[in-house]
């Protein structure tokens, strides 16, 4: 598992699009982190920028982005609706996977140390990083925002910072800390009248007796002639977005004031809006794993998790993946360096005359590669349909009929499966002779090596077919599919007799 940190740094600067772009430089800047989302507010005159990498990465990116605000914005000069107290305001860090949070407090100290020492910011380390009780909450650091600080941070003990000195700069002061995933979420009402939406959120804060996982704020939005309840969710599983916005609903009604709109700033958990798909819906029994793109993610994931992943699997002692999926695998690999093959051919002046040929090979090697690398799953999922047919109930005749025949049917399964990987990996023996007789001279090793591993990938599947012949009943079903390997097997004996004379060749 890859070792992700997100990190979600907020700037005083919402208005001036170039001083964003010129932090966003610098974060771009670092190899191994990426820049997942960034959010400008003219009326809180602040940006929010998502950004995930490794921990070290991600660390390293943060620094840079925090020199580069205290170099572009005055805090003097600076006003907006949001509290704040520095050009970089905050910097939280958010495990993602292979991380804890114990690793994002250990970052957010090792920023704080950097920042305070080499920029000369002060630092104050909140949440889950906070060195005292009283600094977990970012509102209590950030009391009197940047002004306030300012008058103070010199003469009250209570406010020496955990790094750096105590003084300000027109860069401010940065809290920087380690949090899980929060969610801002902003509600808009119907109304120029700000009192209210102080009222409402007085009314959903926790620390005002509200919900205990939610920060909220009223603020005017002028330039829409509305109001706001903007929040942060700092723990939306306990106060889930759906029941702060049914609050926020009701209390709006007291006023005859409507909700107009509502909107979630940067990025969210899938997770958070499932929650209020749910409610809304009333759906029953609903599952994440009924998400299309969560199903597609984890295949994804499970396609790009290395070779490596797969001959553990394959020799942990389990009987999937067994022999068909690494046939399979093999038919792929084969496939894969035909395409590779094609790739050092193709645009190259001495080959000129086989350009479209090899572009047809190529486009055929990749649908196979593909078709392979579906087979090596489906090799496993027909055995384990094997597995659990015989584990069918058969306590009356009808079961025992019932068990019998869905055994039969699924050894014709577990049959037909690397039945298809050795016409697939045919198929791929008959590019790679293409591709040893007509590609680039280099790289004919390799597609003598794509000849024998689709070879290879036949004969493995074959030897699946035939274990699964053996316990089928239907004796036209196994004379058919033996009639039809055996053609196969024939015909791939003669292109590898061929491809081994045009190797001696040119070896």
């Amino acid at each position: 598992m890859a070792r992700l940190v997100e990190c979600v740094p907020n700037f005083s600067e919402g208005r001036r699009a170039e001083v964003i772009e010129a932090i966003l430089a610098e974060i771009k800047s670092v190899k191994g982190v990426m820049l997942l989302d960034r959010e400008m507010d003219k009326d809180h005159n602040r940006a929010v920028i998502t950004l995930v990498g490794g921990p070290q990465e991600t660390k390293n990116a943060a620094f840079k982005a925090i020199a580069k605000a205290s170099q572009l914005i005055d805090m003097d000069q600076h006003k907006g609706e949001h509290p704040r107290m520095g050009a970089t305001d905050v910097v939280p860090f958010v495990p993602i996977s292979g991380v804890t949070i114990d690793d994002c407090i250990n970052l957010a100290k090792e920023l704080g140390k950097e920042v305070g020492e080499k920029l000369g910011i002060p630092v104050y380390l909140y949440e889950a990083a906070a060195a005292r009780p009283d600094r977990v909450n970012l509102a209590e650091v950030r009391k009197g925002e940047y002004e306030g600080l300012k008058k103070e941070i010199e003469t009250n003990p209570e406010r020496k910072p955990d790094f750096g000195p105590s003084k300000l700069s027109k860069a401010g002061a940065t809290a920087i800390g380690a949090r899980m995933p929060l969610i801002a979420f902003n509600v808009y009402l119907g109304t120029r009248d700000v009192s209210i939406a102080r009222k409402i959120a007085k009314g959903i804060r926790f620390s005002t007796g509200g919900f205990r996982y939610v920060k909220a704020l009223g603020f005017e939005i002028k330039e829409r002639g509305l109001v706001q309840v903007s929040m942060n969710l700092v723990n939306y599983k306990e106060s889930p977005i759906f029941r702060v916005f049914e609050v926020i609903k009701k209390e709006a009604e007291r006023y005859s004031v409507p909700v107009i709109s509502s909107e979630i700033v940067g990025l969210t958990p899938m997770e958070a809006l499932l929650d209020v798909s749910d409610f809304y819906l009333k759906l029953e029994n609903f599952k994440k794993d009924q998400i299309l793109e969560d199903k597609l993610m984890t295949f994804s994931e499970k396609q790009k998790s290395g070779l490596s992943d797969f001959m553990d699997e394959v020799s942990a002692g389990t009987p999937v993946p067994g022999g068909g999926s690494v046939a399979a695998s093999s038919g792929a690999m084969g496939a894969s360096l035909v395409s590779m093959v094609c790739r050092l051919t193709i645009g190259k002046k001495k080959y000129q005359e086989f350009e479209e040929e090899l572009k047809k090979v190529l486009d055929e090697s990749e649908k196979l590669r593909r078709e392979l690398k579906e087979l090596i799953i489906k090799d496993g999922e027909s055995f384990l349909k094997v597995l659990d047919s015989f584990k069918l109930s058969q306590n009356t005749p009808e079961e025992q009929n019932r068990r019998l025949v869905a055994i039969q049917e699924a050894y014709k399964e577990a049959a037909l499966v690397p039945f298809k990987t050795m016409e697939k990996s045919l198929e791929v023996l008959k590019l790679s002779r293409v591709a040893v007789e007509k590609g680039n001279v280099n790289t004919v090793s390799d597609a003598g090596a794509s000849a024998l591993m689709a070879k290879s990938a036949l004969e493995g599947a074959l030897m699946n077919v035939k274990i699964n012949l053996k316990s089928i009943e239907d004796h036209q079903f196994v004379a058919g599919l033996r009639e039809k390997t055996e053609s196969i097997l024939l015909e791939a004996n003669k292109l590898k007799e061929e491809i081994n004379g045009l190797l001696q060749e040119k070896l």
